[in-house]
């Protein structure tokens, strides 16, 4: 027996890794999760990938995530945009002088992945409404937990109601469905500077105080198919 949870109210893809996204109306989503997304990112000289933390893989490079990047239907690689929305005519020159750093440049996705964890993450409406009344200081958007589904709940529903979707898979009608494996393991990326979101460090420290860092649903793709804003979400 089904049971709906939502309905698809945004859709997000991050074309490089660890920059700001574009919403889209519709989406494709293969088996590696999102068609296009993470599909680049900043990688440096050492191989090692653009992001918020220093890891095996990653290297933290500080000022990506006041950029954003769109993919549209571009085939020959995403298109930039600087701090101020400007789109960038030369992505690997930009980068250099912006990171000021001469080992860097965009790459595409090959043997090692550009995904932190698990390939698609979604989040509730009524998370994300606890998370701005656990943290009035600041300024609360989706954007800054980087899902590609914020999932319109129900009126009444309870914050982390994601938590019991693990072990399960949803399905939308006509369309993708995804296995949900466990929550998203937070870091200081959640309270960074963006355009239109100060700096916020607020927010990881009351996630870590009352959700040890985990917050919203990451899944992998059960069943390629497309993805629709007002897309209905069922647990099966």
């Amino acid at each position: 027996m089904s049971e709906i949870v939502g309905v698809v109210e945004r859709l997000w893809r991050y074309p490089v890794k660890s920059t700001g996204g574009e919403l889209l109306d519709s989406v494709e989503v293969e088996e590696r999760g999102l068609v296009g997304d993470r599909l680049y990112a900043v990688r440096d000289g050492a191989g090692k990938f653009g992001s918020g933390k220093n890891t095996r893989r990653f290297r933290r490079m500080d000022g990506l995530l006041r950029l954003s990047a769109r993919l549209g239907s571009r085939i020959d690689g995403p298109e930039l945009f600087d701090p101020l929305g400007m789109a960038v005519p030369d992505p690997d020159a930009f980068l250099r002088a912006y990171l000021e750093q001469e080992d860097v440049a965009l790459a595409r996705e090959d043997t090692v992945s550009h995904f932190d964890e698990l390939p698609v993450s979604v989040l509730t409406t009524a998370t994300l409404d606890w998370v701005a009344q656990a943290v009035p200081s600041a300024v609360v958007d989706e954007r800054r937990f980087r899902p590609n589904v914020l999932l319109r709940t129900p009126p009444g529903t309870p914050p982390f109601s994601e938590d019991k979707w693990f072990g399960r898979e949803g399905r939308v009608e006509g369309g993708a469905r995804l296995a949900f494996v466990r929550a998203s393991v937070r870091c200081a990326m959640v309270g960074a500077a963006q355009p239109g979101l100060p700096h916020a460090p607020e927010i990881l420290k009351t996630i870590a105080h009352e959700r040890d860092t985990e917050l919203a649903a990451l899944a992998t793709v059960a069943r390629p198919g497309p993805l629709r804003i007002g897309d209905v979400l069922a647990l099966v």
